[in-house]
């Protein structure tokens, strides 16, 4: 049993000293608003030397001020716009953090503070932060009693010493839980409460039983998922600036969604509009989403990307962008647009080895491997003779055939070669002349890397018999899968 405390504790304990506490040094911009902000700031023994106001920003670090230390150890951070709500940070000036703070809407207040001392400091002036210390305080206490049962619960050596620790776990995970709750009682409206129900994890109650008598074993699938972001509101925008959103947002979409784009987009489109009334959440939110399934983890959720920059992208609500991140995000759209899973490949009118035409089409077979790669690129040294190999173990004898494209003409004499030393015999190799390029430039054509999204090498596609994309982005052995559960799927069908 992991006590769900030691999650809390990456986010409000205060940071050490170690690597994983640098700061980077990216800034983001403040939000435009009127009264400003004025933080005055004691940290002792520092003097005569820059501090820094620091925020989180989903899994970035970002700074957002500096102040200047006097020999008095005193300095201000203040500004003539509102900082963003969200989880705060002091940094040392060798950039390490040394204590977090809430910024809401009470931002004139004073923190007194001893780097030999972080976990002991004191903020003036924010209800708020009384709150965020108070809780820190408490928890400084009952962590290390947490931690220390379960270290003595995983060195346990007989039965009755593990029920023991376990129910002193028990009861400190209670107490914790119950100071929580007190305080969603006392202060609901407080952040620290909004960031209490986002931490918040579903406690699964006693499994219903199905009409027959068995345990319903897809239950907790379902109340975790439906009750996961219980309490949780996407249009607020101070969650996108704490440690545990990004996460917790992760976790939904790696366990509790269906890895099909059908499944995800409704999900993704659902956040996106509930988020429409905050603007930071809403950039956060597409930005994430973009990110995520622009270059996907898994075949065919570039779809959500594509659906992403229909609704959005297309339709102007992306004006912060930059011209070349417009740039990137609309080519990348249009070459995915031609290489969807269950669409028709784009043709290929190329020539082989010997100068004779050859196209895509014209290559008759149940299935068609194609392969898109460069005679100096390293992977693909190694990869194509792979796939050569699994096509002559098995793929040969179920009538599959190999086309084989060079992506750099200038290396056509390197790319014979290594189709001679590694006797590739049974493909068929081909290539796109500059004259080709050229006539296809000049009425306006799209090339074979847009059309096939060959940004990278090698780039393989498996299409069958009617040269419908049924597989890419996958490794030779995920291509031998598919084409076994085609074969499979054929057989059974009457």
């Amino acid at each position: 049993m992991r006590i769900l405390v030691l999650a809390t504790l990456c986010v409000f304990v205060v940071g050490t000293t170690s690597a994983q506490n640098k700061v980077a040094t990216k800034a983001k911009p403040a939000a435009t608003q009127a009264t400003g902000y004025n933080i005055p700031i004691t940290l002792t023994p520092l003097k005569d030397c820059w501090v820094y106001l620091g925020c989180h920003f989903g899994q970035y670090k970002n700074l957002a001020d500096s102040a200047y230390l006097d020999k008095n150890s005193q300095g201000v951070f203040k500004g003539k716009t509102r900082l963003p709500g969200g989880i705060y940070f002091v940094v040392s000036p060798r950039k390490v953090l040394l204590f977090e703070l809430l910024m809401d809407n009470e931002q004139r207040f004073s923190i007194k503070a001893d780097t030999l001392k972080p976990e002991v400091v004191t903020i003036t002036g924010s209800q708020e932060n009384q709150l965020f210390q108070e809780y820190t305080r408490y928890l400084g206490e009952k962590a290390p009693q947490l931690n220390a049962l379960q270290r003595q619960l995983s060195a346990a050596t007989t039965e009755r010493d593990s029920t023991l620790i376990k129910t002193e776990l028990a009861q400190g995970n209670k107490e914790l839980q119950s100071y929580r709750e007190d305080l969603l009682k006392k202060h609901p409206k407080s952040m620290l409460a909004s960031f209490f129900h986002t931490m918040k994890r579903p406690e699964i109650p006693a499994i219903p039983k199905l009409a027959n008598g068995s345990a319903d074993s897809a239950y907790p699938y379902r109340f975790v998922k439906e009750h996961w972001w219980d309490g949780v509101s996407f249009d607020d925008e101070r969650l996108v600036r704490t440690p545990f959103f990004e996460p917790k947002l992760e976790e939904y979409y790696k366990y509790y969604v269906p890895q099909d784009a059908d499944s995800i987009i409704p999900e993704v489109n659902y956040m996106l509009l509930v988020s429409r009334n905050s603007k930071e959440m809403f950039k956060y939110l597409l930005g994430k989403f973009t990110d995520k399934y622009i270059n996907p983890e898994y075949m065919g959720q570039e779809k959500v990307f594509l659906y992403l920059f229909d609704k959005y992208y297309t339709k102007g609500d992306t004006a912060w962008l930059s011209q070349k991140q417009r740039q990137y995000i609309f080519d990348r759209a249009y070459s995915l647009m031609a290489n969807q899973l269950g669409e028709p490949a784009a043709d290929l009118a190329m020539l082989d080895t010997s100068g004779k035409s050859v196209t895509l089409y014209g290559v008759k077979a149940p299935f068609t491997f194609v392969s898109f790669w460069d005679p100096n690129c390293g992977h693909c040294k190694e990869t194509i003779p792979r796939v050569d190999s699994i096509y002559r173990a098995r793929w040969k004898g179920l009538g599959v055939k190999l086309i084989g494209v060079n992506v750099d003409e200038a290396a056509n004499e390197a790319w014979k070669k290594f189709i001679a030393e590694n006797k590739l015999t049974e493909w068929q190799h081909i290539y796109q002349p500059k004259q080709l390029r050229d006539e296809e430039s000049k009425k306006g054509l799209p090339n074979f890397r847009q059309l096939y999204d060959v940004f990278k090498t090698p780039t393989l596609y498996l299409l069958d018999d009617q040269k419908r994309i049924i597989g890419k982005m996958l490794t030779i052995e995920q291509f031998d899968d598919v084409l076994q559960a085609k074969l499979k799927a054929r057989k059974s069908t009457p």
